[in-house]
């Protein structure tokens, strides 16, 4: 697999996952989408699915527009809510997986930018538990 740079779509398997999902009618993007977050949460060794959990996170609040040259050219279908957790199942196999590009990068540097691609995606897919003023101001609870 190639592999030019450290964002989502920036490898061969991505690159032809946005080539198909663009030939895919629109009513068959949603379901490639969750295809591939199953495939990538069962099995190891599946790199797209940081491209999928992307374009899943650009739909959340907080997220960032998928805008490369080897993303896409369709517009994306509303990706359902429930997309959101196996997007960041993927990204968390993807990240520790031992065939994946995690320990490949040949640059410390690079490994770096790519782990933080990832923390930024699973951030907006799962985002932190707001608290609110109210849970803020009421004492702990003592165990027993």
């Amino acid at each position: 697999m190639g592999t030019w740079g450290t964002g989502p779509f920036d490898n061969d398997a991505a690159a032809d996952l946005a080539g198909a999902l663009d030939d895919a009618g629109p009513e068959r993007r949603v379901a490639m989408v969750r295809d591939v977050l199953v495939r990538t949460i069962e099995a190891r060794g599946w790199l797209a699915d940081a491209a999928v959990a992307a374009l899943v996170a650009a739909q959340c609040p907080g997220g960032e527009p998928v805008d490369t040259v080897y993303g896409p050219e369709q517009p994306m279908p509303a990706f359902p809510e429930d997309l959101r957790k196996p997007a960041d199942e993927a990204l968390a196999r993807t990240a520790t997986d031992p065939c994946g590009p995690a320990p490949n990068w040949v640059e410390a540097e690079y490994a770096e930018q790519w782990q933080a691609v990832l923390a930024r995606l699973r951030a907006v897919l799962v985002p932190p538990p707001t608290t609110s003023a109210s849970d803020a101001a009421r004492p702990a609870r003592r165990a027993r």
